[in-house]
């Protein structure tokens, strides 16, 4: 087992706790910030600013975090010379193509990731439509609006599937890279959609720094990397492309729900709560503890949790 220890701000150290928030631990040796293992690795973080990575092969991720804190550095340098404000007002009047994704939070079921694009003329008729934030929503009204949207505006939809997830989890691939090939991905799909048909730009609803997304993305045969593109965390709120995109890839995580309720002869729930381990520990019962491959993400820590339950 190897070791490497990196010196990072305190800001830093908040990111990696988020960007590790489905494998944190919870005993945490003496002055540890957070201590978390993903897959082949554990990484702790303590309040001096020391960061120690453990593992097979822990400069591997221990470059992530080089190469983010070079970002940072980077990017403060080019936010004072840049208005934050100026640009989310800029991109809310142009014409572009959005991404979100849905379901890495929820122990059951895929994660559905779509790209859309919306033209600065469809602004009035998707708004007339209902589309807006998807968070103040709810399903049946999401599912409404998604059903009348996609005949409207150029998408594409991309579904991973639990067993495909849980395969490329055991394999060493985080969350974050998944999104980031998937995003990836969708956004290719719909630029071959849209042929020559004009755009302004891409807008991804951040879900990690740029570079790092950049660098998960950097083994793929295509490459999305336009002279045009953001990332902003809340994007759903910026632009109705990106808006559009988690309508409709929310509307097919709760098709695919639905299937996997059929499956399993009782409704499955979302989230990941209490409520969500009892319903494990059922299928559990029903179906045996190899049924759950095809059903949640099993990494999630109600894995464990439903096996106690019974």
């Amino acid at each position: 087992m190897g070791q490497q220890v990196l010196l990072v701000e305190a800001s830093t150290i908040e990111k990696m706790k988020q960007f590790y928030n489905d494998s944190l631990q919870s005993k945490l040796p003496p002055g540890a910030v957070f201590s978390a293992k993903p897959t082949n690795c554990t990484v702790t973080a303590y309040k001096s600013g020391k960061v120690l990575f453990q593992g097979a092969r822990p400069e591997v991720e221990a470059m992530i975090w080089m190469e983010f804190a070079k970002g940072a550095v980077q990017q403060n340098k080019k936010n004072k010379t840049i208005n934050n404000g100026d640009e989310k007002k800029r991109l809310s009047q142009l014409s572009l193509i959005g991404s979100d994704e849905v379901g890495t939070g929820d122990y059951f079921g895929p994660i559905t990731v779509v790209a859309s694009f919306v033209s600065k003329e469809k602004f009035q008729q998707l708004t007339e439509l209902g589309v807006k934030d998807s968070k103040g929503m709810k399903d049946p009204e999401i599912c409404k609006i998604a059903k009348q949207l996609i005949k409207e505006i150029p998408y594409s939809l991309l579904v991973l599937p639990n067993e495909k997830y849980n395969s490329l989890q055991t394999k060493g691939m985080n969350q974050g890279k998944m999104k980031a090939i998937l995003h990836n991905q969708a956004l290719l799909h719909l630029k071959k959609k849209l042929a020559d048909t004009p755009y302004d730009g891409i807008l991804i609803d951040q879900f990690v720094e740029r570079n790092i997304y950049y660098r998960y993305i950097a083994g793929q045969k295509e490459k999305v990397q336009d002279e045009n593109m953001f990332f902003h965390t809340k994007a759903e709120s910026l632009h109705l492309s990106v808006a559009a995109s988690s309508i409709i890839a929310r509307y097919a995580f709760v098709k695919e729900m639905d299937k996997l309720s059929e499956a399993a002869g009782f409704e499955i729930p979302k989230g990941a709560g209490p409520h969500v381990d009892k319903a494990a520990a059922i299928l559990i019962k029903k179906k045996g503890v190899q049924a759950l491959n095809k059903f949640c993400k099993l990494h999630f820590a109600n894995t464990e949790k439903a096996k106690k339950l019974l």
